[in-house]
């Protein structure tokens, strides 16, 4: 009876082994499918290496203490790179997530002479970095940034006139509000700023402020000013008989009665400052965004 127990086991450890194996193939197969490549970068000690990213760089996180990292000064997309210890012998890493929801990974080793010093994201293509990036979400903008990004990109790209009248004319300069769309809670604000003189007008920041309608211009008021989640383009001078768009990003909110948006774009070192007024009226007809054409 001990023998036939002992066969039993035998019999059932043939059975199940395989089983297992096959089981622990598939799942490392799944996860070879879901590997994301990473560059290979080289590092040294009395040099430091350069990375351009496509978009703002939002997070870093270093593998070891072999390497140290930050962000550029001024220079929201480019990552300094540079060995903290001289002559390591492992090969270390480091992981970057970027303002457009993009995760990338980097293999970092040391070399007294690196073959390169700067790499260029930026220039590599949707489709190349793409192949060695994934897509990540972040909270405050309830869903992948990679998607919030293409449906800016989409907005700027069509360029359509959605909203009339709601223009400062002032200065040389007009400032307009070409429409306001609405997705997953959020609202998508494309507004154009077109310089009608040969003076360059350097803006310095734009802000969007709930204020009394009654008392909407510079004066002490009760007022609140609204966070940005995100706009598409950084923000470029504007140079004599041009223009410059850009979208804006922003949680959804209502007007109470007697209340005004003012969206205002201060120029730096200068006083040509322009101020849109928009309405309840105008936010509650937003358009939605459900069926805009991506383009990839």
């Amino acid at each position: 009876m001990k023998k036939l127990c002992i066969q039993h086991v035998l019999m059932l450890l043939l059975i199940v082994s395989p089983i297992a194996a096959i089981a622990q193939a598939r799942q490392a197969e799944r996860l070879a499918l879901g590997t994301i490549p990473a560059y290979s970068v080289e590092v040294t000690y009395d040099k430091t290496s350069h990375i351009i990213f496509p978009s703002g760089i939002r997070y870093v996180d270093l593998g070891s203490d072999y390497i140290v990292a930050d962000k550029a000064a001024d220079a929201q997309n480019v990552l300094r790179v540079k060995a903290a210890v001289q002559e390591f012998a492992e090969e270390t890493n480091f992981s970057v997530i970027t303002e457009d929801g993009q995760f990338y990974g980097f293999n970092a080793c040391y070399s007294s002479l690196p073959a390169e010093m700067s790499y260029n994201l930026a220039t590599a293509g949707r489709a190349v970095s793409r192949e060695q990036s994934a897509d990540v979400q972040f909270e405050e903008l309830g869903g992948p940034a990679s998607l919030t990004g293409l449906l800016m990109e989409t907005l700027y790209r069509n360029n359509k006139k959605e909203i009339r009248n709601i223009k400062s004319d002032s200065y040389g300069m007009t400032f307009r509000l070409k429409g306001i769309f609405v997705h997953q809670g959020r609202y998508y604000f494309h507004i154009e700023l077109e310089n009608d003189t040969y003076v360059p007008f350097v803006p310095d920041f734009i802000t969007f402020t709930i204020a009394d309608r009654k008392i909407a211009k510079r004066t002490v008021m009760q007022q609140k000013t609204l966070d940005l989640l995100r706009t598409y383009r950084p923000l470029l001078p504007v140079h004599g008989h041009t223009s410059e768009r850009n979208i804006y990003l922003l949680d959804v909110f209502t007007l109470s009665e007697g209340q005004v948006l003012l969206i205002e774009a201060y120029e730096k070192n200068g006083g040509r400052s322009q101020v849109l007024k928009v309405k309840n009226s105008d936010l509650v007809r937003a358009k939605p965004l459900e069926k805009l054409t991506l383009k990839l």
